[in-house]
């Protein structure tokens, strides 16, 4: 298997949830222009699709383009098209990471039922919905294929090896991270 391999199939399970989101967005379009005031956001779908935004859409897959194959990338002599188009989806994940942010402000300010809170948290996930399909064409279609002849077959492999391992510290890595974080709010300095 190619070293996009993983990548490729990452973002088939990213398409699933934004098709998911994409349906959730218009139920709650539809049901905001028959009556406002009767507009349902459903928190526990925008935690549940910002948790996988960040976790899977965004540690694991856009961590491994970043810290793997653009790093790789970057000591390879790339074409001027390469380059820039890595520049691009560098700042495109910034983006996401921004939109998904301002997501859960809206949700946030929507369960408090803030002014102007729905149209908020609407424009967020419209964004997270319109962003991803082209930026994944992007990456699938005008870069992944074409930057693998930048790499020997020994590489393609080593990079391989290192996005399994990337993988398979992710799950430690969240779940360490949560847990400090719970120490940390309760004041538990001598829990470790």
């Amino acid at each position: 298997m190619q070293p996009i391999g993983p990548l490729m199939i990452e973002h088939r399970l990213i398409e699933r949830l934004l098709t998911l989101m994409a349906r959730e967005f218009k139920r709650i379009k539809d049901n905001t222009e028959v009556d406002p005031e009767f507009a349902f956001v459903d928190p526990g779908f925008i935690d549940t699709a910002v948790d996988f935004i960040r976790t899977y859409a965004d540690r694991c897959h856009h961590g491994k383009e970043e810290d793997l194959l653009f790093k790789a990338l970057a000591e390879k002599d790339l074409s001027p098209e390469h380059r820039q188009i890595m520049a691009e989806l560098i700042q495109e994940h910034a983006y996401a990471r921004e939109v998904t942010a301002g997501l859960v402000k809206a949700k946030e300010a929507y369960l408090l039922e803030k002014p102007g809170a729905l149209d908020d948290l609407m424009e967020h996930l419209g964004n997270l919905v319109e962003f991803y399909p082209p930026h994944i064409e992007k990456e699938d279609k005008r870069f992944f294929i074409p930057c693998m002849a930048y790499f020997s077959d020994a590489e393609r492999t080593d990079l391989l090896a290192a996005m399994y391992e990337f993988d398979r510290m992710l799950i430690h890595e969240k779940y360490r991270g949560l847990v400090e974080s719970m120490e940390q709010r309760r004041g538990c300095k001598s829990c470790h």
